[in-house]
């Protein structure tokens, strides 16, 4: 067995397998193992006879829900901005060709006990029923200033440095209410709290034009993409992609034990009596339990159900955000519904996540809001899990772990945490303009 490698990459969940693959493809020498003899970690995809052993022992599935194999009920589900970061890695390491995408039919957002489209543009701010005639004119204005904002050019900031300004002050230029401030920072920024109030706007305002850029892109009734068959693909991909670019996997890795010198620096791993040197280690918190620390907890329903959730013009494919002012919460909470139209389920059934950060004694009864909107649920399963980020300093143990999926629907966050990474690894940003396809083809 080779025996030294630039960097020993430790689980095989979505973050730990991009960053094996594009540091493969930067020439590095990567050996990815996993304890499990699956790929995906926390973030594999199930089928139904998986799901149930997971999380009902020996409890067979019920049969009135259908073939096993028919299902694929990701982990950590979550969708994909089509203009996103996430997408773009894709496409600059030319991993799309492993993946089937498909438009998600609908983006809506909770406000006073209903359910809204989310809207994205000047356009359909005028036609949305969330505002009244007014407001709907002052929403459109700012729509319209975020569609010709540039950062480079002077003409289109209206006075304001927006790298200054904080984000409440710019929607007080604009006059927007408390319920437009809500849908815009939570449906369309993507904010899971109200702290961004307090931040410069600049970074609200770039979320607001990738999730408009993002619907323009395949003109459906959502910014968001999905793979056919789930999310369960995505590890696989860039697990390929590794392998073509000459990475090493092992899977069924039992106790994979991180070895360090005297100095605290990382000089290896062992497992099954043999150890394999590396100078850097990539992994998830559950490989080095000492180096993290609980940030909170995450509770969430997995729900069957047989039809579309109510009041979203029966979609297939469906985000609700619930932000959390409408919930008296201080975090947002998300539902995630997907079907047969993704590959997902069986002709006829749906699969829905509600999920949230746990602020009480008593978790499952915080997603009653979410749960209130699925109408008839045939199946459910509660789930916790908890959160842990990194407290280590990589610099000087070059231990590099990423922190926990958090409870959103979407991939944004989960993206940013690779690149972090990435850099703290490498010491340079992704270059994201290069365009790996032909490169690839010629290494195949």
């Amino acid at each position: 067995m080779d025996e030294d490698y630039d960097v020993i990459v430790l689980g095989t969940g979505l973050k730990e397998c991009i960053l094996s693959g594009l540091l493969s493809v930067d020439r590095l020498k990567v050996l990815h193992m996993d304890r499990n003899d699956y790929y995906g970690g926390a973030s594999a995809s199930l089928n139904l006879n998986q799901l149930w052993k997971k999380f009902r022992g020996d409890e067979k599935p019920p049969a009135f829900l259908g073939s096993s194999k028919e299902y694929n009920v990701d982990m950590v589900p979550k969708f994909m901005m089509a203009n996103g970061t996430l997408v773009r890695v894709l496409i600059h390491t030319d991993v799309t060709k492993y993946l089937l995408f498909k438009a998600v039919d609908g983006s809506y957002v909770y406000n006073q006990g209903k359910v809204y489209k989310v809207p994205s543009n000047d356009v359909e701010a005028l036609k949305s029923p969330l505002m009244g005639l007014f407001e709907k004119r002052r929403a459109r204005k700012f729509f319209i200033f975020v569609q010709n904002y540039e950062e480079a050019d002077a003409k289109t900031h209206e006075g304001m440095d927006l790298r200054a300004v904080p984000t409440k002050e710019l929607f007080e230029k604009f006059g927007l209410d408390a319920n437009t401030i809500d849908f815009v920072g939570h449906s369309l920024a993507l904010h899971r709290d109200d702290r961004f109030l307090t931040e410069p706007a600049l970074d609200t305002v770039k979320r607001v034009k990738l999730y408009a850029e993002s619907m323009a892109r395949f003109q459906g009734g959502s910014p968001y993409i999905y793979p056919l068959y789930g999310l369960g693909e995505l590890p696989q991909g860039f697990a390929r992609l590794s392998a073509v670019y000459g990475g090493t996997y092992m899977l069924a890795k039992p106790e994979c034990k991180v070895e360090f010198d005297e100095m605290g620096q990382v000089v290896g791993v062992t497992s099954e009596g043999e150890t394999v040197k590396a100078k850097k280690v990539v992994c998830d918190p559950s490989y080095l339990p000492n180096k993290v620390k609980k940030v909170g907890k995450v509770v969430r329903a997995i729900c069957f159900m047989s039809h579309p959730i109510p009041n979203t013009s029966d979609s297939d494919s469906v985000q609700i955000i619930l932000p959390q002012k409408q919930l008296g919460r201080r975090s947002d909470m998300y539902v995630f519904c997907c079907s047969h139209s993704h590959n997902v389920a069986p002709k006829g059934k749906y699969i829905a996540f509600v999920s949230a950060e746990v602020e009480t004694e008593n978790p499952e009864a915080e997603l009653e809001p979410g749960l209130a909107l699925l109408g008839k649920i045939d199946e459910k399963i509660i789930d916790m899990y908890d959160m842990y980020e990194p407290v280590n300093d990589s610099s000087l143990d070059n231990c590099f772990i990423s922190k926990s999926y958090d409870p959103t629907t979407h991939f944004e966050t989960t993206v940013q945490d690779v690149l972090s990474m990435y850099t703290k690894i490498t010491g340079k940003n992704l270059d994201l303009s290069v365009d790996l396809s032909a490169a690839s083809a010629a290494e195949e």
